[in-house]
């Protein structure tokens, strides 16, 4: 059974569905939304995060407007659809060379491309306008409306965040915006169109012009456009998913939701290189790229705590270069979902989609913090575990000690409160054995406590004050009181930090 299994070809980072099909590789179909997508909308916006199979599904859209039936057979659209050819401009911004050359030209010569391969004579106006000739004479050459396919429309934009570069990413929402403010005239001569992206931020500027644009990004309808089901899962990996642990493949993987009552999505690329790699947990989809002005965002706006954060539903589309926003930047690229909605106040509430990305990304963010080239968070979680099996608290003291030690003193001068709660907020999460950060009790907040093979670590931290005081706080606030009868080991540790020294200047332990 496994051998046989183990023959199956996964698509992994693979876009193109014609050579997916003709290969017999693995292919969820997506087929149903492609056809009530064709079949209700004209022109519409999408943004999902990457790796999610955005490219994959404008390729099947691409091979279902040139009327490729044989491709489609016994999948959802191969009896729903009649099949013919259309005129495709289909472009990709991740490919077309402009961090070489510049947007302007790389654009120019995408459009070269197309008007050769329609055998079409070259247009030498300026950009804005040998678009709208494109699809002017397409459209007149083969008597039909045109197909519009773009892709990753904001990868000119995303690349140039950083401070450094901003001037570069405004530069090219300029350019973006002309171009895009075509589309909205030629709107007579285009059959179908479809801008996918990782975020909406610009989407305002940009597609100011182009206001016809459906946003089917947080529609009921398209939840599981991209992204793969727990049904879909269950239907397509049935041999799979009989060798590993269900549940635990879910707590890593799944948990991507864009409509509140719709199902919680896998992450394509992540299961599929799972299951390549015969079951390995690890940071798949996070690894393939995370742009450092994230955890730049995060630091210098003291953004540390994820869980539960709330945001009004229109800011979740606000993206704005000339005022950047780190939160609903982090749910547009993937890194926060949807887990809660309130109607009354029209908020969401926010939360890492699962193990993977809590993981990978508190980790990035930790060694932002401790920004060291020879200390990472690694080296920091493996002495914390010693710790949590020797109970010796000079080694706590030592391992939290080494982190602080690599913060630049500037920053300290500035901000060392900021600092001294993020980080150790970052490095107790990162320990992921059940750990809860400022767990509410009757009495009042701790601030952390982790269990770990049965047993209990409550932590109180001080800043300026004593260890003692920490410890006595413990018991005093019934921090406690919920392990009495849970038969674990319960350890109180109380902890002050000096912001004078810039370390961890006593630990009070004891095991009740």
């Amino acid at each position: 059974m496994a051998v046989c299994m183990n023959r199956r070809k996964y698509p992994l980072g693979e876009q193109d569905f014609p050579s997916i099909r003709e290969e017999g590789k693995v292919y969820v179909d997506k087929t149903m939304y492609a056809h009530h997508l064709i079949e209700t909308s004209k022109s519409n916006f999408l943004s999902k995060p990457r790796r999610f199979g955005k490219s994959l599904f404008l390729s099947t859209l691409e091979s279902i407007f040139l009327g490729k039936k044989e491709l489609f057979e016994g999948l959802y659209i191969y009896d729903k659809w009649q099949f013919e050819e259309y005129p495709i401009i289909r472009i990709s911004f991740s490919n077309i060379g402009y961090k070489e050359m510049g947007l302007g030209p790389a654009i120019s010569n995408e459009l070269d491309r197309i008007y050769q391969l329609y055998q079409l004579p070259l247009n030498d106006k300026v950009v804005s306008q040998k678009f709208e000739h494109l699809i002017k004479e397409l459209s007149r050459t083969y008597n039909k409306g045109v197909v519009i396919l773009i892709d990753e429309y904001d990868k000119p934009l995303i690349d140039f965040l950083e401070k450094d570069k901003i001037g570069i990413a405004k530069e090219n929402r300029d350019i973006l915006k002309v171009f895009y403010s075509v589309l909205k005239d030629a709107e007579p001569y285009i059959k179908f169109l479809l801008i996918t992206g990782v975020s909406k931020f610009s989407k305002v500027s940009i597609f100011s012009d182009l206001n016809n644009l459906t946003d089917i990004a947080l529609d009921p309808d398209f939840n599981e456009i991209c992204g793969i089901s727990q049904q879909e899962l269950e239907d397509n990996f049935v041999e799979e998913l009989k060798l590993y642990d269900k549940e635990k493949i879910k707590a890593w993987y799944n948990g991507y939701k864009w409509d509140i009552n719709g199902d919680t999505l896998y992450n394509p690329f992540s299961i599929l290189t799972f299951f390549k790699n015969k079951g390995k947990f690890e940071n798949y989809w996070y690894s393939t790229g995370t742009p450092t002005f994230l955890m730049k965002m995060c630091r210098e706006q003291h953004l540390y705590k994820f869980d539960e954060i709330a945001i009004n539903k229109n800011d979740l589309g606000n993206f704005d270069i000339e005022d950047l926003k780190i939160i609903p930047i982090l749910f547009q690229t993937g890194y926060l979902t949807i887990s809660e909605e309130d109607d009354i106040l029209r908020t969401y509430r926010l939360k890492f989609p699962n193990n993977e990305v809590k993981e990978s990304y508190l980790r990035g963010l930790a060694d932002a913090y401790i920004q060291s080239n020879s200390l990472m968070s690694s080296m920091v979680l493996s002495q914390l575990l010693k710790f949590l099996r020797s109970k010796d608290p000079e080694l706590f003291k030592d391992t939290v000690n080494q982190a602080f030690s690599h913060i630049p003193y500037s920053l300290w001068q500035k901000e060392n409160e900021q600092y001294y709660h993020a980080l150790v907020h970052l490095i107790f999460s990162l320990l992921g054995v059940y750990i809860f950060s400022e767990v509410q009790t009757q009495k009042g907040r701790t601030d952390s406590i982790v269990m770990f093979e049965n047993e209990v670590f409550i932590f109180e931290f001080k800043l300026n004050k004593s260890a003692e005081e920490a410890f006595f706080q413990i018991g005093n606030k019934g921090y406690a009181d919920r392990f009495k009868d849970s038969g674990m080991a319960i350890y109180k540790i109380g902890v002050n930090f000096s912001s004078e020294k810039k370390e961890v200047e006593e630990v009070f332990m004891t095991k009740s």
